[in-house]
């Protein structure tokens, strides 16, 4: 695996009893982009996470990982090691702790970089307090970015569905991801807010140095932060290129754009 390549799959395949879900995918994501799956529903897009998630398990193949302690076989770790490698994700339907506030949910995002022990906890000692201030220091870091201040105070479920997607992004933020999955981030979100999101998108890659990967079906959305996109159905890679490539490849407009019309928007898109 090359030193610009952050994670790496080859040759992934999963079966859930006859079905061929995913059916011998390869792709690396390299650092600073973001890489984007898109394909029509069933596609395998979102078992392609949970497989870098260590939700499922593959039948063949593997995914590497450049972790901070160098490469790591990801398909060989087990679930709870994910987040302190280096991986965050968000998910299609969100997944907050509605009655606390949005500060009290990204300090959970911290969980990973806990640094200190129970009895140190209990007595409040100066490690303890100094710890605290570290994470502290990274939620309202990750505030500043969202633009969450407004809401750092506020109960999650009194907050609109717009902004529950980006402090669930902001969650996974605080945790220090090297790559940050972000599962369909525009999905319920109005044409403003969508906006917004690519906004956050962008701002994450560029000023927090996070690599994204990313699943998504608005390709508005897909064409204006991605850097390249694979596009997928029944398990299989269809194409693989920047936005413009991939929109105008003949398999991918017949497999998932669909019509003249929906190729003519993506394209006024990118």
């Amino acid at each position: 695996m090359s030193d610009d390549v952050l994670l790496s799959a080859r040759n992934l395949s999963v079966r859930f009893g006859g079905v061929l879900a995913v059916d011998d995918v390869s792709f690396d994501v390299r650092r600073g982009e973001v890489f984007t799956l898109i394909g029509p529903n069933g596609a395998g897009k979102t078992t392609v996470f949970n497989l870098i998630s260590r939700i499922y398990n593959p039948t063949s193949g593997v995914i590497d990982f450049a972790g901070p302690e160098g490469l790591i076989r990801l398909t060989a770790q087990p679930p709870h090691r994910v987040a302190s490698l280096g991986i965050a994700r968000t998910f299609q339907n969100i997944e907050l702790f509605e009655h606390a506030t949005v500060l009290h949910n990204l300090l959970v995002g911290r969980h990973t970089h806990r640094e200190t022990g129970f009895w140190s906890e209990v007595f409040f000692t100066r490690a303890t307090r100094a710890a605290e201030i570290r994470a502290r220091e990274q939620v309202e870091r990750v505030i500043d970015l969202l633009d969450l201040q407004h809401h750092r105070d506020s109960m999650v479920a009194g907050l609109p569905y717009g902004v529950r997607k980006v402090v669930e992004m902001a969650r996974a933020l605080c945790a220090e991801p090297k790559l940050l999955l972000l599962d369909e981030p525009s999905s319920g979100l109005n044409v403003e807010e969508t906006d917004d999101m690519a906004f956050w998108i962008q701002d994450v890659v560029h000023e927090l140095g996070v690599t994204v990967l990313m699943v998504e079906h608005d390709m508005s959305l897909v064409s204006r932060v991605s850097d390249r996109v694979v596009a997928m159905n029944q398990g299989q890679v269809l194409a693989m290129g920047s936005p413009r490539e991939v929109q105008t490849d003949p398999a991918v407009v017949e497999a998932y754009l669909g019509t003249v019309d929906d190729v003519s928007s993506l394209r006024r898109a990118a």
